[in-house]
């Protein structure tokens, strides 16, 4: 049997945060509805940040109120605070809440203070009030963010990194997601930091594209044992837009481009690539540009037994 790999579709959250307009809340719905359609089991819905600081979630309980739940899908929100797990409670009461909740830390002070508002040891005192309000209703996802380096500090020290992942599984986090915020990773930190962590909790790989290695990073996580990842269709993705920092184009792996290459390896992803392509077109028609995946001008990967002789 082909091995087997979880991708996570980030496009409605990690996609739609750096994007300037407001995208229409039935629009994300359809296009939430049509990644389960094609077969994804982790779906990132949407985000719990402050409708002020992030307005393009403003919507996020009529998003998850609306999508059409099915068995086996699980829908993620991210939860910046302790506020926004109390709203992401008050959902899950209301019968229409997330499966899974993102809890972040960053791997750097400097990052820490400019995306999270307070320092590393302050947002650890959050984590772990959000884990204690979360109350083992949700599975739990720890973000590790600039684990492979920070746009304001540089290298980060993947020891920190690796506390970090133990200080998840320790509060009792199902996953933990290594963020290469910025597209600083390559192939060889990557097999190192992943070779360096233990198996308390299963890693999921983060990676944005912002220097074209973000596929040859995956294709090393997956080479040294990981088999959960974050991808965005299109590409798109990146820090809030009201945020700046980092240059470039700043997406995650493109979904199509990633799936075609894992089916091409006989990686067994669970997508259906002809639904995949037609989410990936809504995709550009939802945001109203070409958008950054290769597999979307030129087609899947041909498997060997649809190639010419």
């Amino acid at each position: 049997m082909p091995d087997a790999v979880t991708i996570c579709e980030c496009f409605a959250r990690d996609g739609l945060q750096h994007e300037p307009e407001f995208v229409p809340t039935a629009t994300k719905v359809a296009l939430l509805d049509s990644f389960a359609d094609a077969g994804f089991r982790r779906i990132e819905a949407t985000s719990y940040s402050h409708p002020s600081r992030v307005p393009g979630f403003s919507d996020a309980s009529e998003v998850l109120g609306a999508i059409r739940r099915r068995p086996g899908v699980a829908f993620k929100a991210t939860c910046p605070n302790p506020r926004a797990v109390r709203r992401a409670l008050d959902d899950l009461d209301a019968g229409h809440g997330a499966e899974e909740l993102s809890l972040l830390v960053s791997a750097s002070e400097s990052h820490t203070e400019r995306n999270l508002r307070t320092s590393r040891a302050g947002q650890w005192e959050r984590v772990s009030e959000m884990v204690a309000l979360a109350g083992g209703r949700f599975k739990l996802v720890g973000v590790v963010s600039v684990a492979f380096g920070c746009p304001f500090e540089g290298a980060v020290d993947p020891g920190r990194v690796a506390e970090d992942v133990a200080r998840f599984a320790d509060l009792g986090a199902d996953l933990v997601t290594l963020g290469d915020t910025t597209g600083v990773a390559t192939p060889p930190s990557v097999r190192a930091l992943f070779a360096r962590l233990g198996a308390d909790v299963p890693v999921v790989a983060h990676f944005h594209n912002t220097r074209g290695t973000g596929i040859a990073n995956a294709v090393a996580a997956l080479d040294v044992g990981c088999r959960n990842f974050d991808t965005a269709m299109g590409g798109v993705g990146g820090h809030p837009s009201a945020i700046r920092y980092g240059a470039g184009l700043t997406g995650n792996v493109c979904t199509e481009d990633l799936v075609s290459l894992f089916d091409a390896m006989g990686v067994d992803t669970g997508i259906d690539l002809d639904l995949l392509a037609k989410a990936s077109a809504a995709c550009e028609d939802a945001l109203g540009r070409p958008l950054h995946s290769m597999v979307a001008r030129a087609g899947f990967t041909p498997t060997p037994n649809q190639e010419n002789p």
